[in-house]
């Protein structure tokens, strides 16, 4: 919190309104749910609910709670006049227009409310140490789930039967999944977030598995491609092409470099084996206490790449029909260069 209050005089505010959950528990380190956290210069109100209330007093640091009886904007309003603040932030993507209205219509005359977008993201783009620690921590749980996988990927086994003993060994590890985990056999994998169907593996074909872990909010974000006897004749070089893209890419990630950049260097290695056509979406994201964070590396994201900032790297070719390969991996932007955080998970 004391990082986001530095940047207030820029905006030309004397506090933040944070409604998102995720924001709060990134600010508090507090699982937030269905609250409001204003954070002043001087002191941060969380307003909460009878649901939520006893929880909040006993868990949460660095501000106090405050009891909303009737409706949160009422208590805010009541929160701000006492604490003698007059421009308040608020970012206007997470706020519904019912809340926007009943914000402005209970504003006092002397308050001010400023469009302040992006604020808290731009701080969690950059991960400090203790954070990059869990997405570590997470990352050794998924390598002993990818150890897991190749015992359990066999002919025969159905993609659901597998997505369900795969949540249980990350359950039985102490850990969660990060989102439904994608396994795509075959023609599934054609479909860049295939849905787990009852399709069974088949010898000498491919499986794409795309899953995830939870380690104390943090996750973790990996594609891989495993195969049931021999890499099919057809897949074989389209696989080649999807690394030797994501090579390039990786290589070309450091501190001060476009993210942009980083897309259009995949995109045209893909291009020199006209397979561009076949690879529609983003380069990768930004990982943390989401899945998908900011920045993208993507060809319309202009955001220049820091030290500090977690990403993914998964180019991919999608062949309608037939098959799909995917290779996505994780990387700790740095001065010169970048750390490949996934680089052991095999």
């Amino acid at each position: 919190m004391r990082k986001l209050k530095a940047v207030f005089p820029k905006h030309k505010i004397d506090a933040l309104l944070v409604t998102r959950d995720v924001n709060i528990r990134y600010l508090t380190g507090f699982p937030a749910g269905e609250s409001w956290l204003l954070v002043g210069q001087r002191r941060s109100y969380y307003l909460t609910d009878s649901r939520y209330i006893q929880e909040a007093k006993e868990g949460l640091k660095g501000a106090s709670v405050v009891l909303t009886r009737r409706s949160i904007a009422e208590t805010f309003f009541e929160t701000v006049r006492k604490a003698g603040i007059k421009n308040i932030g608020f970012d206007t993507r997470y706020m519904t227009l019912s809340q926007y209205r009943d914000l402005k219509r209970r504003c006092p005359r002397e308050v001010r409310l400023v469009k302040a977008d992006q604020l808290v993201e731009d701080q969690r783009m950059i991960k400090d140490k203790g954070e990059i620690k869990k997405i570590g921590k997470a990352l050794s749980i998924h390598k002993l789930a990818y150890a897991f996988l190749k015992k359990n990927i066999k002919p025969n086994i159905k993609e659901n039967e597998l997505s369900i003993r795969l949540e249980r060994f990350v359950q039985s590890k102490g850990a969660g999944l990060s989102f439904p985990s994608i396994i795509a056999s075959g023609p599934n994998s054609c479909y860049p977030h295939a849905k787990v169907t009852q399709r069974r593996f088949r010898r000498n074909e491919g499986v794409l598995i795309d899953m995830g872990v939870d380690v104390e909010g943090y996750k973790s974000d990996l594609t891989r491609m495993f195969f049931l006897g021999k890499i099919p004749a057809l897949i074989r070089p389209v696989f080649e092409a999807v690394r030797e893209a994501q090579m390039l890419a990786i290589a070309g990630i450091k501190a001060g470099v476009k993210a942009s950049d980083i897309d259009l260097l995949a995109r045209n290695s893909l291009k020199k084996r006209k397979l561009d056509k076949y690879f529609g979406h983003a380069l990768g994201h930004g990982v943390g206490l989401e899945v998908h964070e900011s920045p993208r590396l993507a060809h319309n994201d202009a955001t220049i790449l820091k030290e500090g900032m977690v990403l993914t790297v998964e180019p991919a070719v999608y062949i309608p029909g037939k098959f799909g390969v995917r290779l996505e991996d994780m990387v700790l932007v740095g001065k010169n260069d970048c750390e490949i955080l996934s680089d052991d998970i095999h």
